[in-house]
């Protein structure tokens, strides 16, 4: 395997070859703060590069190029033992046969189209029915399934990764011609920092997400049920048996749908609930409450065995909270383990789902004279 160090070194990032562990490696190690390594190939013979970020605080995240994919992410429990926190496969071959979006950039469109079907500026589009009778995650070969080309960094935030893709005109389906960019960023403080960019050369539609699955238990915990979670959001989208939007903005008051305070993820999501009972669980899009512009937070998970806190703040308008419902027990990850049924929880912060068919939904629309951009910030620590 080929293995690149980039180390920050005062002013920026120098490359240099990685062999045996030296006594030169061994007192430069602690300013290691990004590695480069092979990760191997796609089906097709693409190339796949991992890169391994470290914040020189604890943490630790694994990139593939490959989907943009989150592989790996350390942080430290309230021991200071460090642990994976996030699901996901060790190989390119295991993600390209049976993964369900871990760790993946998910686009054009995240989420889904109602029967694969929209209209912009009085003209209809076909995307592919990927998840029963509508699209999902930006179709049969959404960007979770391209290869980003990446470019490592240090600014004042900290270290990261700019990943970026150019999706031609007519890529599943989707018009124009538009060109991306997400940097991932880990701050000394612990902090995850994404942003997203694109412009387009005609009118299109977009909305980009990320889509880890979480288990701050960490990697050999089996459920999260456990987690207490708090999403400051007094409404939610309830969603008909396809889950799509039903359109209605409906209250969370009195409803399993209610995070406003911190509940544990299992007190109610096997309620007797029409909505429940479609996730099966929770699979639902809710209406982020919004008294002004910017980053504003939107949720925080606690894991009470671990002491694993996480905080989420985004300039979306919605958080998409999904507690592995279809997680069944049949996929092994990372280092041989099985994936149980609600093994992991995604927060995906966006816009809502099935937008272009719902005219009073924040617009996704995304026009030549304009330039998409969002940030999502995931903090850490413990208590």
């Amino acid at each position: 395997m080929k293995n690149v160090m980039l180390l920050v070194l005062g002013a920026g990032l120098v490359a240099a070859g990685c062999g045996g562990d030296t006594a030169s490696e061994g007192t430069i190690r602690d300013q290691i703060r990004i590695i480069r390594d092979d990760f191997g190939t796609t089906a097709d013979g693409r190339l796949v590069d991992m890169f391994t970020l470290r914040n020189g605080n604890g943490m630790e995240m694994k990139v593939l190029t490959y989907g943009g994919i989150i592989m790996s992410l350390k942080t430290l429990d309230r021991d200071g033992v460090a642990d994976d926190i996030v699901l996901g496969h060790d190989s390119v071959a295991a993600y390209e046969a049976n993964s369900p979006y871990f760790g993946s950039l998910i686009g054009r469109v995240g989420n889904r189209i109602a029967n694969g079907r929209f209209t912009l500026d009085g003209k209809a589009y076909a995307l592919a029915q990927n998840n029963g009778p509508n699209h999902l995650h930006g179709g049969v070969k959404g960007w979770d399934k391209v290869v980003w080309t990446a470019e490592p960094f240090q600014d004042r935030t900290g270290v990261g990764l700019r990943l970026s893709y150019t999706s031609p005109d007519g890529e599943e389906g989707y018009p124009a011609t538009v060109s991306a960019e997400v940097a991932y960023t880990l701050t000394p403080d612990n902090q995850l920092i994404v942003n997203y960019y694109a412009t387009t050369d005609a009118p299109t539609i977009i909305n980009l997400t990320q889509h880890s699955y979480f288990n701050l238990g960490g990697a050999k915990t089996t459920d999260i049920l456990g987690h207490e979670l708090m999403i400051d959001a007094d409404r939610y989208t309830p969603v008909d048996a396809t889950l799509i939007p039903t359109g209605a903005l409906a209250t969370v008051e009195g409803t399993p749908f209610d995070f406003r305070t911190p509940t544990t993820i299992g007190a109610r999501i096997d309620a007797k609930d029409t909505q429940i009972e479609r996730g099966p669980g929770y699979d639902h899009n809710f209406v982020l409450n919004r008294p002004g512009g910017g980053l504003l937070k939107a949720a925080s998970v606690y894991e009470p065995t671990s002491g694993r806190t996480m905080e989420i703040s985004t300039t979306e308008p919605g958080l998409q909270f999904y507690s592995g419902n279809f997680l069944d027990g049949t996929i092994t990850g990372k280092a041989g383990r099985i994936y149980p049924r609600r093994s992991g929880f995604c927060l995906e912060t966006q816009h809502f789902p099935d937008s272009p068919n719902h005219p009073d939904f924040p617009s996704i629309e995304l026009r030549p004279e304009m330039a998409y951009l969002s940030q999502t910030v995931f903090a850490f620590g413990a208590r």
